[in-house]
């Protein structure tokens, strides 16, 4: 039998809460599994993503991450959540890099605090109209504000800027529809809205599929990653700083840090806190 260490994440957590942020498994050594495992274990956690630690010969780990449904290049919680777990299995101090499908991320710490640096930004036009947008997401048409943008440092996610921070939290998505419009494939579909609520604060929520239903993420820093993408479409003043809160809707409030300096370089960071370890036994 094989017995897989595994660690509890919870990642952007608000003052040291261990029930806020969003979940994370990490398992610590992903070397004796191969990709169907890797999926099934994905599935039996459960959590939004569940991420394997592996040797890297060109950082100081190799990660691959899996939602309960398949595998993706990149993921802003994951790649923060795993560098905390990476730093005290590798002994690595507070900066380490991670290899992942989408390139090599570099990310570091102050204390507990991680932060990461997203790639440079690729944006793309939305086909559906305002109009569309707004009855996917079950809200009215004049509460689509702005420029509706395919984002990608990273992953790429449809960014839906809303009037205000009610708009947000009136949100309510068809998934027929989401599927339509926020749809990459059959399976992958998605929508990340989010609102300017004053005092350099942005209220966000992320919706994508569960099974036949649409969820929501506590906290998305792929996404928080891309809204930097968007206010660089947007030509923004740099340098700007936004605090982006997220998870209130499913009560796990999250906290996450947008930065982008003059140079036009992303960074997303956030607190982690470890909940738990454990183990799982394999043939």
């Amino acid at each position: 039998m094989r017995e897989l260490s595994y660690r509890l994440i919870n990642v952007f957590t608000v003052d040291g809460d261990p029930f806020s942020g969003n979940p994370l498994c990490v398992f610590e050594d992903g070397r004796s599994l191969d990709a169907e495992e890797m999926q099934a274990l994905a599935l039996q956690f459960n959590l939004s993503e569940t991420t394997f630690v592996l040797p890297s010969e060109r950082a100081t780990a190799r990660v691959r991450i899996f939602t309960p449904s398949f595998e993706m290049p990149f993921a802003g919680h994951p790649t923060l959540g795993t560098a905390h777990v990476v730093r005290a299995l590798r002994g690595a101090g507070d900066a380490v890099t991670l290899e992942m499908q989408a390139g090599l991320i570099p990310v570091s710490a102050e204390g507990d605090t991680w932060r990461l640096e997203a790639r440079a930004p690729r944006s793309r036009a939305v086909a559906a109209t305002p109009a569309e947008l707004a009855a996917m997401l079950g809200i009215r048409p004049e509460d689509v504000a702005g420029v509706p943008l395919w984002v990608d440092t990273g992953t790429e996610q449809l960014v839906i800027p809303l009037a205000s921070p009610d708009a947000v939290r009136r949100c309510a998505p068809d998934a027929a529809l989401l599927r339509r419009h926020g749809g990459l494939s059959e399976d992958r579909y998605m929508a990340y809205v989010w609102a300017e609520a004053g005092r350099g604060e942005v209220e966000a929520r992320f919706f994508f599929p569960k099974g036949a239903a649409v969820t929501e993420d506590p906290a998305t820093g792929s996404a928080c990653a891309n809204l930097g993408g968007w206010l660089l479409a947007q030509q923004a003043k740099l340098p700007l700083t936004r605090i982006v809160r997220q998870g209130d809707a499913v009560k796990r409030p999250s906290r996450l840090r947008l930065q982008i300096d003059e140079g036009k370089r992303i960074f997303v960071s956030g607190e982690v806190v470890e909940l738990g370890r454990g183990a799982v036994r394999l043939p």
